[in-house]
């Protein structure tokens, strides 16, 4: 039979091949080719042939049939035999076929042999696709060579103790003993090496991490090593741009990171070492540039001074400026997580973050989007808006709906005033369009609710806003709302804020007649016209007939929804006249008892449903009845009340104005108390997409806010306020905000109080706590105290954080005195 055709022949006919199908072609010819030297057992050319299907498997092509020729070569005396075949079983074999065991003896012989090169050849195999058996059966072997004199199977013989490791961890400590000596070592290789397998053993025990930190001094030893790295003279063995062997300073720095994270004397002992790398690395090349984001890591992570952590900063900063894409966002991620523990310092960086707004990459616009935000604060608020602002009228579209959102949220937690909260809102409305999330619609009615001195003139901008454009929908849902509440302020030109114009009812109702009919307007849109026009009747004294008519002609309207609306109203006309006038009253103050709505919500206004016309809710989580009295005995003993779980259901006032019993919705018996929904009727009528009144709205001055529970990166805050009916009821808003860099999902949060007391819970906003303190859950906590008696209560919190489920207990006796008194 002839000799085979050499690999290097192979390589140059397939790259001869003009099509998919002829290269396929010639792979399939020399595969049957090889099959039958198999076959025949051709020892001669056995080494050539599996070369040549390792070429074959790196293009794609299937190999397997060469499994058994691999071992076959491994099993061989030769080196080049050897060589081919531990290299053809790192490809083809792994952990999941059975053959892989057929290597254990093989493997075992070779670690023993007498010639350094195989040695190094088993190493490398085992370190690469050894199973846990295998691990376990040639651990002793990787020990004695871990301690071997000869640095070239020392560096080869810790990597692959880093595999053992790693699959079997209970052998970690078999390779304790020989870690001593290795960072003496001078060849750099196996300090590579050994800094990587001593990163492995931190990270995997709890144990070993203490033993490293205070038996054997390890952060002095590693100290050593990198002030000689960063103080020797130039060495072409190791130079890289410079730079004395940065991937060892590199390894270095993550280890020293491991070490001195929440270990005081550790953290000093290696705080002017990395002052020096920071002071001392060249910043010109990128291999300076990794040295210092490692440094800069590590002195965020550990128990750093003051004065390092602003350094590391600064060295971000410099990032900023940095023309490479790469770094300017690894700086930007950086700034982002250190932001909440280093406020200050990164404020100075300001300008340059704002800067990269206008960077034409689309990962660093969004990451200096988010730091923006995070840096605003009461100081800059007028100053970043305005750059923010800027920033929304130039963006994709893709980053208006966040960066709506992003300046509604911090408009309303530092607006200066309340005509700039209200001018930054409209801004907003004209400038981003159709692309406002629609809860900010409802939240926005909100704030113009309570801003009560603000009415005339806010009625008065959006409608200047509508006459110029409708087809902006939150803020036609918007305008509309507004005149329909405030429409006789509008009229009466009453404005001390602005100059007022003089607009005619009939003008107004133009204004909501031409949203109604155009094209561009979607159905929620158009429900709040209709709803508008009809409040109008109201508050308007000469325009009644035209309103009868306008809400008449959509009582046949093809969009079921207007069509509902529109016969509700006119039989409101026609048998309830004398009830229209309670029924459409001004809205009370609302108070806000929940908090924004998440902010990973995408859908945007003109894409619901035709049949909801309200407000979307916030999100809430069902809590059984059931779950909640698991908390029954976390008190002790049977003097525990069972919680209350009640939906939150908006319930309309009735026409005479009364007041709601405040304790109609608290079953004082324990069981839960049934909840009516409203008719269709009211809540089409009242509603017009925001909650009704709330049920407590007098806030209890004086009651200061109170940490519940603080722990795990989670903090419970309780604010209180009382009832002005039943001073006996004392409501709890529960605020759950998470300072960690994950989301907290599957969020809940359970109360139980002593006999004495009745509770209930309502349900929550959400059920993920924001990462980074971007946003928080709410929960409303009912107490009825009738003897007066000092409160106490235990909580109970379970989430998922990180993958893993977190349950707590924490029992909290520290409420104010004015909160039960």
């Amino acid at each position: 039979m002839p000799a085979p055709i050499r690999l290097r022949e192979l390589i140059r006919t397939i790259r001869t091949a003009r099509t998919q199908a002829e290269e396929r072609e010639m792979i399939q010819k020399e595969c049957a080719a090889i099959r039958s030297n198999f076959r025949e057992e051709d020892n001669t050319y056995r080494c050539r042939n599996v070369a040549k299907l390792l070429y074959m498997h790196m293009l794609g092509y299937p190999a397997h049939f060469g499994q058994l020729e691999c071992l076959k070569l491994i099993a061989s005396q030769k080196f080049t035999d050897k060589r081919i075949g531990y290299l053809g079983a790192m490809l083809l074999l792994d952990e999941r076929q059975d053959v892989h065991l057929l290597m254990t003896n093989c493997i075992k012989n070779d670690l023993n042999h007498s010639t350094q090169y195989v040695q190094g050849l088993a190493l490398c195999t085992l370190g690469c696709m050894g199973s846990s058996e295998m691990c376990r059966d040639l651990a002793g072997e990787v020990e004695k060579l871990l301690k071997t004199s000869n640095s070239y199977l020392r560096k080869k013989a810790a990597l692959c103790a880093v595999h053992v490791i790693r699959k079997v961890p209970e052998l970690m400590e078999m390779f304790l003993p020989a870690t001593k000596n290795l960072l003496n070592e001078k060849n750099h290789g196996v300090l590579h090496t050994s800094v990587v397998l001593l990163t492995e053993m931190c990270e995997r025990s709890p144990d070993m991490l203490a033993h490293f930190r205070k038996n054997e001094k390890l952060v002095p030893q590693l100290v050593r090593i990198l002030k000689n790295l960063i103080m020797s003279g130039y060495s072409p063995e190791h130079d890289v741009s410079g730079i004395s062997d940065p991937f060892l300073q590199v390894r270095i720095l993550r280890l020293l990171r491991i070490l001195g994270k929440h270990d005081d004397d550790s953290s000093e002992a290696m705080n002017d070492i990395l002052a020096q790398v920071a002071t001392n690395t060249e910043t010109s090349k990128n291999v300076g540039n990794a040295i210092l984001y490692e440094t800069v890591l590590t002195i965020m992570d550990i128990k750093s001074e003051s004065g390092l952590r602003v350094l590391a900063i600064n060295i971000l900063g410099r990032f900023l400026l940095n023309n490479d894409k790469n770094i300017r966002y690894v700086a930007l991620t950086s700034l982002l997580k250190t932001v909440q523990t280093d406020h200050n310092a990164v404020q100075r960086h300001r300008s340059t973050i704002v800067d990269c707004l206008k960077d034409l990459d689309v990962s660093i616009k969004r990451r200096a989007m988010e730091l923006s935000f995070a840096l605003v604060n009461g100081n800059n608020i007028r100053g970043m808006m305005k750059e923010l602002l800027y920033f929304l009228d130039s963006c994709d579209p893709e980053f208006k709906a966040d960066c709506a959102s992003g300046i509604f949220l911090a408009a309303e937690k530092y607006a200066p005033s309340k005509r700039w909260h209200i001018d930054t809102i409209m801004r907003v409305l004209t400038t981003a369009g159709s692309y406002v999330r629609d809860d900010s619609v409802p939240n926005l009615i909100q704030l113009i609710t309570n801003s009560v001195e603000m009415h005339a003139y806010t009625v008065q901008r959006l409608y200047r806003a509508t006459q110029e454009d409708i087809s902006q929908q939150p803020l036609v849902q918007v305008a509309s709302w507004c005149m329909g509440e405030y429409g006789e302020l509008l009229v009466s030109g009453q404005c001390e804020e602005d100059e007022p114009i003089q607009v005619t009812e009939d003008e107004v109702l133009d204004i909501l007649e031409s949203i109604l009919i155009s094209n561009m307007s979607v159905s929620v849109t158009r429900g709040y016209a209709l709803t508008a026009i009809m409040k109008l009747s109201t508050r308007f004294n000469s325009t009644l007939n035209r309103i009868k008519k306008i809400v008449s002609v959509y009582g046949s309207s093809i969009d079921v929804e207007l069509q509902q609306r529109a016969v509700e109203y006119n039989a409101l006309f026609k048998r309830y006249d004398h009830m229209r006038s309670a029924l459409l009253e001004r809205m009370p103050v609302m108070e806000k008892t929940t908090a924004n709505g998440p902010t990973d919500i995408i859908q945007t206004n003109g894409e619901v449903e035709p049949g909801l016309l309200e407000a979307r809710p916030t999100p809430s989580v069902p809590q059984p009845v059931s779950q909640a009295n698991d908390l029954l005995d976390l008190l002790g003993g049977n003097d525990v009340t069972p919680v209350i779980q009640t939906a939150v259901v908006t319930k309309p006032a009735s026409a005479g104005g009364e007041l709601l019993d405040l304790l109609g919705d608290l079953n004082l018996s324990g069981v839960p108390a049934p909840t009516a929904m409203p008719s269709v009727t009211q809540h089409f009528i009242l509603d017009d997409g925001i909650a009704s009144q709330p049920l407590f709205n007098d806030i209890a001055t004086g009651i200061p806010t109170m940490t519940a529970y603080n722990k795990n990166g989670l903090k419970i805050d309780f604010s209180f306020e009382r009832s002005n009916t039943n001073p006996n009821i004392t409501v709890i808003t529960m605020a759950a905000f998470n300072t960690t860099e994950a989301d907290m999902t599957d969020f809940v949060f359970q109360a139980a109080v002593p006999k004495t007391f009745q509770l209930q819970l309502l349900s929550p906003s959400s059920n993920v706590v924001p990462a980074l303190n971007t946003g928080s859950i709410t929960q409303v906590i009912k107490v009825l105290n009738p003897h007066k008696q000092q409160l106490r209560m235990r909580i109970k919190l379970t989430y998922n954080h990180k993958g893993a489920a977190v349950q707590d207990l924490a029992e909290v006796n520290n409420f104010p005195a004015q909160s039960w008194q």
